[in-house]
């Protein structure tokens, strides 16, 4: 089971946008290989990092509105949020150093 929890299109400018936290958004969909494949490296980066960033998952398939509104034409997509506002966008898998290393800034 999953560490990361879910939003949804309704809980989404809540959890993400209105969060004190910088928030990682993991844009997937349960068809989607890789987005299955990068699951598991989410939830040990959440597991590790989780004090200083909040981690998320919306399923684009069941919530199209937010994917649409950030432009999401490929996932996996990670985005994240700080202030309610986006300021990194991370398109594809990636082993767990790569994505570490991509989320530095957020996470140190």
């Amino acid at each position: 089971m999953s560490n990361v929890p879910a939003v949804t299109d309704a809980t989404f400018d809540t959890e993400v946008l209105k969060s004190e936290v910088p928030v990682l958004v993991d844009f997937w969909a349960e068809w989607c290989a890789p987005c299955r494949q990068m699951a598991p490296i989410i939830d040990e980066i959440a597991g590790s990092h989780g004090s200083k960033m909040k981690f998320v998952k919306l399923d684009t398939d069941t919530n199209p509105a937010v994917a649409q509104r950030y432009g999401i034409v490929s996932i996996p997509t990670f985005n994240v949020y700080v202030g309610g506002e986006l300021v990194k966008s991370v398109v594809g898998g990636r082993p767990k150093k790569a994505l570490v290393e991509e989320l530095d800034e957020f996470l140190s």
